[in-house]
């Protein structure tokens, strides 16, 4: 495909993935937290690819930047609710660890790409 710009972004693609693991995750939430914490989790995570590309398209760097920005505060939200997740007994040790992990990653790779923009 690859026909927008936006496509073609490697950090682009990881918060894709991100956002799908983050979705199955909260599939295993228990029922009293669907409109809560699995509600929250699952739309801060699809935020972070939804602002990369709208900040890629027709943009101006300054744009660019401040949506790149809106992305990793997203990541940041999704990372707090994986510490609730955690406390709550939603997710276990080692899956916490991984997808925080994951999270670290992705926020260095943003934060790369955001210092780069001219």
């Amino acid at each position: 495909m690859d026909k927008f710009k936006f496509e073609k972004l490697i950090i682009w693609q990881k918060a894709m993935d991100f956002g799908e693991i983050i979705d199955k995750l909260a599939l295993n939430f228990p029922e009293r937290e669907k409109f809560n914490l699995a509600s929250q989790i699952r739309r801060a995570s699809d935020s972070i690819a939804l602002n990369i590309s709208e900040g890629s398209i027709g943009q101006s760097n300054p744009e660019q930047k401040r949506f790149v920005g809106y992305s990793i505060r997203s990541l940041a939200e999704v990372v707090t609710c994986l510490f609730k997740a955690n406390r709550r007994n939603y997710i276990n040790q080692s899956t916490f660890i991984e997808l925080y992990d994951e999270a670290f990653h992705l926020m260095n790779m943003m934060s790369a790409f955001r210092k780069n923009i001219k």
